[in-house]
């Protein structure tokens, strides 16, 4: 089967030394809503899209990394499941932590891809050499992104930047042919 996705050269370019991609949660894998039960507990909503597009990633070498706002059991889970690894929680200055993240992996920015929503996450989508922003992300994060995604985040945006690392770094064909056997 022959990949039917494409994205423009120059793009694929910008985005072809990747080895680590920094994830925001809230508005890149969630849709950015916050849903609280009687008790008071968090509850978050998570796209299967983007969860597998996280595992293709690590299997082509380029390692997830999540820095976020936030901490809850919910998120905990998933990111468990998933397999990442390199997690900083409840985490507003991200840029530090990302940089604590790269010594870790032996990185550097140029090595780097982020994808945010909000101001938050601004530091590390400068710093990185491709930012992407999902459709529904804050103006200024859109106007500082190499790519923004065709959806929202939550509904699959971190899925369309996966696979732009994936396709940039000359993984995504040889991952379709190997699911499709």
């Amino acid at each position: 089967m022959s990949p039917v996705l494409t994205f423009p050269p120059a793009l694929l370019l910008q985005a072809q030394q990747i080895r680590v991609a920094f994830f925001d949660v809230d508005g890149v894998l969630t849709d950015g809503s916050l849903y609280f039960t009687a008790e008071g507990e968090t509850i978050k909503r998570f796209h299967t899209l983007d969860g597998h597009g996280i595992k293709l990633l690590q299997r082509a070498g380029i390692t997830p990394a999540v820095i976020t706002g936030r901490d809850a059991k919910p998120l905990r889970v998933r990111l468990e499941a998933l397999g990442i690894q390199h997690v900083r929680y409840g985490t507003e200055d991200k840029a530090p932590a990302a940089e604590q993240i790269l010594q870790a992996l032996g990185l550097g920015w140029y090595q780097a891809a982020a994808m945010g929503d909000d101001w938050p996450d601004l530091a590390v989508m400068r710093r990185a050499a491709f930012a992407c922003a999902p459709s529904n992300a804050q103006a200024e994060v859109k106007a500082l992104a190499h790519h923004v995604t065709s959806v929202a985040g939550g509904s699959g945006a971190a899925r369309e930047f996966c696979d732009l690392l994936l396709m940039a770094g000359g993984k995504y064909a040889q991952l379709l042919a190997e699911s499709t056997r």
